[in-house]
C-alpha cells in the first residue's frame, strides 16, 4: 500500500512539474496596430514595447526580438529615405540562410550580423545566437513588416497572425473619383452653355421678369468678369 502511495505521489509530482513547465514556457500574445485602425499583428504580451519612429519606420522590441514596420501611405515625407533604407535592410536579411518553417519563409542570421544594422543601435535586445528574420509586404495596404527573433516559433506565430487592413485611399480609386467629378462638372457647364445660347429661353425669361439679360450681363461683368450668357 505504501509503495502504491509513493508511486502515485511521484506520478502527481511529474504531472505538476509538467504543467508548471508548460505554463512557464507558453508565450502569451496581445494584438497591436501596425497602422492606426488598420493592419494588426500579435506580439509577446507584457514584453513588447514601442521604441520610436525613425524616419517613418516604427520599431517595437521585446527581450529577444525586434519588429520593424513601414507604410508609405502614413507619411509621404519619409517615403524616399525610408523605402531605400528598408530595401537595403531586406537585402541584408535575405543574405541569410533561407528556411521554410510551417509555410513561412525565414532567413537565419547570426547576432553579430544584426549588430551591423545601425537602425538597431537604439534598441536593447539580447543579441545572442541565431535570429529568425521574416520580411513581409502587402501591395494593397503598403505595409512592410520585418520580424526578427531568437525564437523561431514566436517569429512564425507573429508572421501568421498578421491581419492586413487598408485604411488609406487607393490612388486608383482617387483618380476614378476625380475623373467622375470632372465629367459631372463638364456636363453641367455644357448644359448651362446650351441654355444660355438658346434665344427662345432668353426671350421667355426676359418676358416673365421684365429684365433684359444682355443689359444685366454687361452690368454684372463690370464687377465679376465675363459670364457665359
Amino acid at each position: 500500500m505504501d509503495r502504491k502511495i509513493i508511486i502515485i505521489g511521484i506520478i502527481l509530482l511529474i504531472i505538476a512539474a509538467g504543467v508548471i513547465f508548460v505554463m512557464l514556457t507558453t508565450v502569451n500574445y496581445e494584438r497591436i496596430d501596425i497602422t492606426p485602425n488598420g493592419t494588426t499583428i500579435e506580439v509577446p504580451a507584457n514584453e513588447t514595447k514601442y521604441v520610436k519612429n525613425i524616419e517613418g519606420a516604427k520599431i517595437w522590441n521585446w527581450n529577444n526580438g525586434i519588429l520593424v514596420t513601414y507604410n508609405s501611405h502614413e507619411d509621404p515625407n519619409f517615403i524616399q529615405v525610408t523605402e531605400l533604407g528598408f530595401t537595403a535592410l531586406n537585402e541584408l536579411i535575405k543574405s541569410g540562410e533561407k528556411q521554410e518553417i510551417d509555410g513561412v519563409t525565414c532567413y537565419v542570421l547570426n547576432a553579430d550580423e544584426l549588430l551591423e544594422i545601425h537602425l538597431f543601435d537604439v534598441i536593447k535586445v539580447n543579441y545572442n545566437g541565431k535570429f529568425y528574420c521574416i520580411p513581409l509586404s502587402n501591395e494593397t495596404t503598403q505595409d512592410n513588416i520585418l520580424i526578427l527573433c531568437n525564437d523561431r516559433d514566436i517569429a512564425v506565430h507573429m508572421a501568421k497572425s498578421i491581419v492586413y487592413k487598408n485604411v488609406y485611399p487607393d490612388n486608383n480609386d482617387l483618380a476614378d473619383t476625380l475623373s467622375t467629378l470632372e465629367n459631372i462638372t463638364g456636363d453641367l457647364q455644357s448644359k448651362a452653355n446650351d441654355y444660355a445660347n438658346n434665344s427662345d429661353i432668353k426671350s421667355a425669361v426676359e418676358e416673365k421678369t421684365g429684365v433684359n439679360l444682355d443689359d444685366a450681363k454687361n452690368t454684372i461683368e463690370k464687377y465679376t468678369g465675363k459670364l457665359p450668357i
